[in-house]
């Protein structure tokens, strides 16, 4: 997954890259408009009022910006932004030690919050609801409980699997937003905006045929930026026109939808191997030798935005579009098939689609 250059997920050697183009205030971040307004609305709140602003959890697929936003309120609130990731807590003892130095008003931004160990978890709950922990002191018989108080603080979390959040974690958050992907036009302005940074010649219809290829993800478009100016330096001296763009896109085999060739090799796999679906999760998983959290986290959520894949409670489905992005063409008999299976999910009560 780490390798795919349309995956959302951030590199090691990225992180200083992204940085550089990392927008520091509201006013600069462009995209999520209505999360924006949201946050700007409560940012001057708290401050009008002189305290921490409330919780925060962000959850949608990768690379659209959670962690940046996380920055933002920290900035915005002019305090410190604490990071640390949900698997890198592996112990209560290890959060008590982040809360214990936070400062007043700091931010604290947990990545991959839904994996959390449960014993880490239940420590936040007071943490967050009455800014203190309870700590064990000695064992045995002798062992005796004390409560530490905490400065209050800001709890910043970001998920891309709001459905394995636990609901006393979810409920303590006094806002949640959902990131969406974005339009091609946010991520022209995007495009420019780095270009400008990195010094790239980028000519209006080139940020355009790389921003079409993004996936609505910003950090995939900023990759394939730097992928297509190491093509243009090489081939056209400098410069990313449309056709530069074109050129060196389809030499990393990534399509005019933004696909790569796991996801080209996913929907074939549904359409030839299974008849067009439905196929469980499960199932699916084997023929491709993909992870099944791998395809429910990074490949399905793009192709249920492009309408590729159905996700219903028998399987996954390979919609006409589908087909037709493929070049196969779409069986006649489909159509009764794929009503005859609506008409029986719809009687089917409970049904959990995720199987």
């Amino acid at each position: 997954m780490e390798t795919r250059i349309v995956s959302g997920r951030q590199r090691d050697e990225e992180q200083s890259l992204e940085q550089s183009v990392r927008p520091r205030r509201l006013a600069e971040y462009i995209g999520q408009d209505q999360i924006k307004e949201s946050l700007s609305i409560a940012i001057r709140a708290a401050q009008e009022r002189g305290e921490p602003l409330d919780h925060v959890l962000f959850y949608g697929p990768p690379g659209l910006g959670k962690t940046t936003l996380a920055g933002i309120i920290a900035a915005e609130m002019g305090v410190n932004l604490r990071i640390t990731t949900g698997p890198a807590i592996e112990r209560p003892g290890d959060l008590v030690s982040i809360l214990t130095n936070l400062r007043p008003g700091d931010v604290l931004f947990i990545d991959e919050i839904h994996r959390l160990n449960r014993l880490v978890e239940e420590v936040l709950y007071p943490a967050m609801e009455d800014f203190a922990v309870d700590i064990v002191i000695g064992k045995g018989p002798s062992a005796r409980s004390m409560r530490l108080t905490l400065p209050r603080f800001t709890l910043v979390g970001a998920t891309t699997r709001l459905a394995l959040l636990t609901s006393p974690l979810r409920d303590r958050f006094g806002a949640i937003y959902r990131l969406d992907f974005y339009p091609v036009e946010a991520l022209v302005q995007i495009l420019d905006r780095a270009a400008q940074i990195f010094h790239i010649d980028l000519t209006p219809d080139g940020a355009r045929e790389i921003a079409r290829r993004s996936r609505g993800t910003p950090r995939i478009a900023l990759r394939l930026l730097r992928r297509v100016r190491d093509y243009a330096q090489v081939r056209a001296n400098g410069q990313i026109t449309q056709h530069v763009a074109q050129e060196a896109l389809r030499l990393l085999a990534i399509d005019a939808q933004g696909l790569d060739e796991v996801d080209r090799h996913i929907l074939r796999t549904i359409i030839e191997k299974f008849d067009g679906g439905p196929v469980g999760i499960q199932t699916l998983a084997a023929a491709t030798s993909e992870e099944i959290d791998t395809i429910m986290d990074v490949y399905e959520p793009y192709l249920l935005q492009l309408g590729f894949i159905q996700r219903t409670p028998r399987g996954r489905i390979a919609t006409r579009r589908a087909y037709s992005h493929l070049g196969i063409p779409y069986p006649a008999e489909r159509e009764a098939v794929q009503a005859a299976l609506f008409a029986l999910d719809n009687e089917r009560e409970g049904a959990d689609p995720e199987q």
